[in-house]
């Protein structure tokens, strides 16, 4: 079937407490992109965010970001009274400081009358969650002790989980566990009321997960057997990309590598367990760096850059059977940008998922892959650009004059036109879905980029300030039906 969709991370949401949340604002994105004849909504990973504030850095694969949290449906729901809602804030970019300071109390008394008379919801939420949710919640609790500190500045008997240590911080910080898996529920509950209202108006979630977990995170406290360590939660190798056009030092992400061997004996049941549990959040599941499956970029820990790391063989076939063991063959989107060997491509294929195709790489001269519409396989998805790349109209903007010539010439279009003939070629292409960024359908300029690699200072801020009108709407509507993308009206 051939679809269509939009990127908009919920953190971009116009919400009125600093950042987009799970109440009216996200229902009423819904609602049009119900009406723009819309099939799927994309965001970015949605777990707890720490140093940085990047998504794909998260305290946990499984957990929610409570920055999401809208106040007002827990007023609505009895966990705060009405004066106990912040008065509303003009919508500007994130401001995760404020977040971080102004969050934790007003949670707090949310969940101090939660866990003063524990509703069945509440303790059915608990069991279900319980392969994660009780080490997240201490490790939260120790790191709040520890002032924050990153997981590999822990005390040694904390860092590695001696039992004794670990016993007496459960009786300790009973009452900051029990918090923080209330926040939890207050979370989950709100998602789930979210994908369920997107979904009886037609609209499919499609989720993101970072193929690799971050070094300050629950995961690798919890099984870091399951990552190359050296015994005591200290990593030996980290992730990363290697130099490109893009980055004369490639990427240095830090995150720990998986011990492949490991999992591999375990028949990948953590991988198993993390799939399920996206794929219950999510509609369909985007997995971030897919590539890194059948090779990995593996740097020597304490390297300053990525320049010195190596290609390491990954599970490849070994991973894809077992998530078609636990998962079937579909539902999965998988972001394979980058360079290319013949073996990944191999075990694309063999997975049976859509890669990505990314319009603005095909006339990008740096881009050493062909990104043309007519390599385009019908089992693949298209973007304009993602949460890495400039906006159109940015890119449009500073790239350079033999490129843009070039997209113009190709898409026959002037350059103020430029924007709309990308999203138009992206449309009519042959992919199966197509995912438009709502800030290209926007026309917005640089100001609205997400996320710049290997940079840090001001990503991950972006919120839209911009009316959604129905005129928009319609206008979306009826590109999307004139390109065979709508769904069949009811």
């Amino acid at each position: 079937m051939r679809a269509s969709g939009i990127l908009m991370p919920v953190f971009s949401l116009p919400g009125p407490f600093g950042i987009g949340t799970l109440g009216a604002e996200a229902f009423a994105f819904v609602d049009f992109l119900a009406r723009a004849r819309q099939t799927y909504w994309q965001i970015l990973p949605i777990g707890p965010t720490g140093y940085g504030d990047s998504p794909y850095q998260s305290f946990s694969a499984f957990a929610g970001n409570p920055y999401f949290i809208d106040y007002r449906v827990l007023a609505e729901d009895g966990w705060l009274t009405p004066d106990e809602v912040p008065a509303p804030v003009p919508v500007g970019t994130v401001d995760y400081g404020a977040l971080y300071n102004e969050r934790p109390a007003i949670l707090k008394r949310a969940a101090d009358r939660l866990l003063a008379e524990p509703s069945k919801a509440y303790t059915d939420f608990c069991a279900a969650q319980d392969f994660w949710l009780d080490d997240y919640a201490l490790f939260m609790a120790l790191k709040a002790e520890q002032g924050q500190a990153g997981l590999a500045d822990w005390p040694d008997a904390l860092r590695t989980r001696e039992p004794s240590a670990l016993a007496a911080a459960r009786v300790r910080l009973a009452d900051a566990v029990d918090y923080h898996k209330a926040v939890q529920f207050f979370f989950f509950t709100q998602w789930s009321a979210l994908k369920t209202y997107a979904n009886q108006k037609g609209i499919q979630l499609v989720g993101d997960i970072p193929i690799y977990v971050s070094p300050d995170s629950s995961d690798l406290w919890t099984r870091p057997e399951l990552f190359q360590t050296d015994g005591q939660v200290h990593l030996t190798q980290v992730a990363g990309c290697p130099p490109d056009a893009f980055a004369a030092d490639g990427q240095l992400w830090g995150n720990p590598l998986y011990d492949w061997p490991r999992h591999e004996a375990e028949h990948f049941a953590w991988w198993k367990r993390r799939m399920k549990h996206a794929t219950s959040i999510y509609d369909v599941v985007r997995i971030d760096h897919f590539r890194g499956f059948e090779s990995y970029y593996s740097i020597p820990a304490g390297n300053t850059t990525a320049a010195g790391g190596r290609w390491v063989k990954g599970p490849d076939r070994a991973f894809i059977d077992a998530m078609h063991e636990a998962l079937g063959q579909g539902g999965i989107i998988a972001e394979d940008l980058g360079y290319l060997t013949p073996e990944v491509k191999t075990m694309l294929a063999a997975s049976g998922y859509p890669g990505m195709k990314i319009m603005q790489f095909a006339f990008d001269s740096r881009e050493p892959g062909n990104y043309l519409p007519y390599t385009y396989t019908r089992n693949s998805v298209v973007y304009t650009g993602t949460h890495d790349n400039v906006t159109t109209e940015g890119w449009r903007a500073t790239a350079s004059p033999e490129d843009v010539h070039y997209a113009c010439r190709y898409l026959r279009c002037t350059p103020k036109d430029l924007t709309e003939a990308m999203i138009a070629a992206c449309l009519s292409c042959v992919s199966d879905m197509a995912i438009i960024p709502m800030a290209d359908w926007l026309h917005l300029g640089a100001e609205a980029r997400i996320n710049t690699p290997s940079t840090q200072g001001s990503n991950w801020q972006w919120r839209l300030t911009t009316p959604l009108t129905s005129l928009l709407a319609d206008h979306i509507a009826d590109l999307t039906v004139l390109y065979d993308r709508a769904p069949a009206a009811e």
